[in-house]
């Protein structure tokens, strides 16, 4: 049966792939791994025994190290995962040894607006069901070692509070004096629940719990996530897992997860998870799939343990970073890269004509509704004055000394002389270009993609961070907001200002990296907001501890932790054929 994305829903078009899909063996012969280093989830999903595959390799040289970020995407997005799955196959049929890591989605987008992340139309990844639904179980590990550790907070609270001085005495245990009002963590959920984001818990006899607010995130928000991320190591991860702050006692000192003495089974809960999920392109490419989703409200980046094996299997790695090159690609540069002591080739940011004619002046299309009927025809002036948001990217991939390539994520739709602009423009900033129709031809619609990431590989760069740890938290911050988004300055709500204060005196804190919350839907903190914003400030409300990842978290304008359900959810067309067993609808 013919492919053919133009008559065919993504899900039916993965459902048609699959039934010549490689097994899980097949793909470990090509890849020149051993029987034990593949550990099977069925026939063609596994997870890879990252130890022995290091250590095995470790005299191996890495091939070469490339990031996907985009342009300021639309509520529609740019298709970073679809360019990235185009990537992987315009370069196997250039006959490289290609590889790709990919994040694992979760289901809150997936039941909800946006869908799944395995590409789309010819340039996905597959089986599409697994990969959608939960995987290998690493978000269900995730939400069950974070919400240990919020019963154990909770469970010490109730009995400190419950027992006097010497009844707790006989339990061999210090009091930790939890103040119930500056507890730093919540619950979380791999959904989009805005009715969970305030909760009351604990309400009752003295039985049921210590009555306080608490609240809840979306599972990938949570911080054992960013520790999967960026852990080098089960020693890594182990270690990283005891520092994680949860509270802060009476005298506004941290309580730990090693205060609590629960590090120790978090991390049990978390031993399998940290080997990556092998799964594969729809034209047979090996993809790695390993950590979560959300650059805006998390580090949004496929793990270092990924990126790692992958470099020692193939000569060209494929990676991805969340949203745009300001919140993705940033945090890629200067938390993952660091963590890692990796160094990119090269940077591919996607556009769409679609996103630059919304950045132009063009309504902003939206989920689930019609395409506005400006974006009918051709529109060059749109699109020119769009693609000053794409030369800000490709600006901010420069001043990390990376080569930049434009791929222009094409749809059927576009014109010549729209992208002729596009071409023109990103070429005088100083970028590679490259047409791409993945969507619509696979690896065969990739080829210049490949071409151009593959010339600007073999070109030096001169990879630079952005900030050395000993600058001062708010220094940091006020670089990135100029520097990366182009803001004038920043300012500070009084609770966020006491907080980054307190966190610059502490030699602990102070050396930690910096880990921006933002939305990823414009430059500045205003999701309304298109272009190239001028003359604005960076509103910082709150500034979070993830000591346990690395890095402190500054909460920048109305973004939450927990997104919300939509009022037209993916989840009403998913379904399941009872004959069959098989699931239709996930897109």
């Amino acid at each position: 049966m013919a492919l053919d994305p133009t008559k065919m829903a993504d899900w039916q078009i993965a459902e048609e792939a699959e039934k010549t899909m490689k097994t899980v063996y097949q793909l470990r012969d090509e890849l020149g791994l051993q029987e034990e280093e593949v550990l099977p989830h069925g026939h063609y999903v596994a997870k890879l025994d990252y130890r022995k595959i290091l250590n095995r390799l470790k005299d191996r040289p890495d091939g070469k190290y490339i990031d996907v970020t985009a342009i300021t995407p639309t509520p529609l997005g740019e298709g970073k995962s679809t360019s990235s799955m185009g990537l992987v196959e315009g370069l196997g049929k250039r006959k490289k040894n290609v590889t790709a890591a990919i994040r694992q989605p979760s289901g809150g987008p997936t039941m909800n607006i946006k869908g799944s992340a395995a590409g789309g139309g010819l340039a996905q990844c597959i089986p599409l069901t697994p990969f959608s639904l939960g995987l290998t179980g690493d978000i269900n590990a995730i939400m069950n070692a974070h919400n240990l550790a919020m019963v154990a907070l909770c469970a010490r609270m109730q009995h400190e509070f419950n027992y006097d001085d010497e009844e707790w005495a006989k339990r061999g245990m210090p009091r930790l004096n939890i103040d119930p009002r500056n507890v730093e963590l919540g619950w979380i959920i791999d959904f989009c629940a805005q009715s969970l984001r305030n909760i009351i818990i604990g309400l009752g006899g003295k039985m049921d719990g210590f009555m306080m607010r608490s609240s809840f995130g979306i599972a990938v928000s949570s911080e054992i996530m960013a520790i999967l991320a960026v852990s080098n190591d089960l020693k890594d991860m182990r270690e990283r897992m005891g520092k994680m702050v949860v509270a802060y006692n009476k005298k506004g000192q941290p309580v730990t997860t090693a205060d609590l003495e629960v590090d120790g089974a978090m991390t049990a809960w978390m031993v399998e998870a940290l080997n990556p999920n092998l799964l594969q392109s729809i034209e047979g490419q090996p993809v790695l799939v390993h950590a979560g989703p959300f650059a805006n409200i998390a580090i949004g980046q496929s793990s270092i343990i990924a990126d790692r094996v992958a470099l020692k299997l193939s000569d060209y790695h494929v990676t991805e970073s969340g949203f745009g090159a300001d919140i993705g690609f940033e945090k890629f540069w200067n938390l993952k890269c660091r963590f890692s002591g990796l160094k990119p080739n090269c940077a591919v940011v996607v556009a769409t004509i679609r996103a630059l004619k919304c950045h132009g002046g063009a309504p902003v299309p939206r989920p689930g509704l019609p395409m506005p009927k400006e974006y009918e025809g051709e529109n060059v002036g749109w699109v020119e004055a769009g693609t000053k948001n794409l030369v800000h990217h490709i600006e901010t991939v420069k001043k990390a000394g990376i080569n930049p390539v434009v791929c222009i994520n094409s749809f059927y739709t576009d014109t010549k002389d729209e992208i002729a602009a596009v071409r023109r423009l990103s070429e005088a900033a100083g970028a590679r270009v490259a047409v791409s129709q993945h969507w619509l031809k696979g690896g065969d619609g990739a080829l210049e993609f490949a071409d151009a990431v593959v010339d600007a590989c073999e070109e030096p760069n001169e990879f630079k961070l952005l900030y050395d740890l000993s600058m001062p938290l708010r220094q940091r911050i006020e670089l990135i907001a100029k520097e990366v988004y182009g803001a004038d300055g920043v300012s500070y709500t009084p609770e966020a200002e006491a907080k980054a204060k307190k966190m610059e005196a502490d030699p602990d804190l102070a050396k930690l990296g910096t880990c921006m919350v933002k939305t990823h839907l414009s430059l500045s903190h205003d999701p309304n907001i298109k272009g190239v914003p001028k003359g604005w400030t960076l509103p910082i409300r709150d500034i979070l501890t993830y000591k346990g990842a690395g890095f402190v978290v500054p909460v920048a304008g109305a973004i939450s932790l927990m997104p919300g359900t939509g009022s037209n959810p993916a989840f009403r067309r998913v379904d399941v054929d009872v004959e069959t067993g098989k699931v239709k609808g996930v897109f």
